[in-house]
């Protein structure tokens, strides 16, 4: 039996996927953050809840290409900062799962993807260029990270949601492109990895999903390495625009939905 007939897919379905599964390889190699039109398709596609836990290890597999591509420019203090809110907002994530149905869930992230994107607009536009990255040393600048790490470990537990809590947050903060995509990319590795065993004991992630996921993952590869070739012909300014264009789609897909 193959895939497709083990989760009832079909041809369309799988090619869906597919171009979804391309697109997880383009966000991490160039706009993070359009991998919520991804988490829209997975959802359409298979069961909702269902989906989370087959997208995750799709994301890891992106996420492992993109810290091969941009391994060199993380940021690690501002990594070192937000892993412990993160972890605080995986459990946090976790507890949610328990009680709350889709419809909660894809409100209430989108709602927060809406909010955020609105306050970096604003931001930005009376700041200009934003802060260093190193603000993450002073006070106000820790503040922000727990906050947004919280947020950012809460909506990738429970929707694969958080790269555009972190696009945003990494804007504000002043990231430039490659600077932007080195952290986001081992921030997500780190993060993804870790969620498995919580995906695996809420029944996210079994057999019959890896099966599927291995046929997905091989469609990564093509768009981890268009992206790579796509971000050099993007300038900073676009980018910007773009990452926070794709958190704007992705909120209203998860409130519409």
């Amino acid at each position: 039996m193959n895939t497709m007939t083990l989760w009832h897919i079909s041809g369309w379905g799988f090619a869906a996927l597919a171009c979804a599964a391309l697109l997880v390889g383009f966000s991490k190699t160039a706009v993070s953050g359009a991998n919520t039109v991804s988490l829209a398709v997975f959802a359409a596609v298979l069961p909702a809840r269902a989906s989370t836990g087959i997208l995750l290890p799709v994301l890891i597999a992106g996420d492992v290409l993109a810290v091969l591509t941009y391994r060199r420019h993380a940021h690690w203090p501002t990594l070192w900062r937000l892993f412990p809110a993160v972890a605080a907002g995986v459990v946090l994530g976790t507890l949610f799962l328990m009680w709350a149905d889709d419809g909660i869930v894809r409100t209430s992230i989108g709602a927060i993807l809406l909010l955020m994107a609105g306050v970096t607009v604003g931001r930005r536009r009376r700041t200009g260029a934003g802060a260093a990255p190193d603000a993450v040393t002073t006070r106000a600048g820790r503040a922000k990270a727990r906050s947004y790490g919280v947020l950012g470990g809460f909506t990738t537990m429970v929707a694969n949601a958080g790269g555009p809590v972190m696009s945003m947050y990494l804007l504000s903060a002043g990231f430039r492109k490659l600077g932007f995509l080195g952290t986001s990319a081992f921030f997500f590795l780190v993060v993804n990895v870790s969620k498995l065993p919580f995906s695996a004991a809420l029944g996210l992630i079994d057999g019959r999903s890896l099966l599927l996921d291995t046929a997905l993952a091989v469609f990564v590869v093509p768009g981890a390495l268009f992206g790579k070739w796509a971000v050099h012909r993007i300038n900073q300014r676009l980018f910007e625009q773009l990452v926070i264009a794709a958190t704007i789609v992705g909120g209203v897909q998860l409130l519409l939905r």
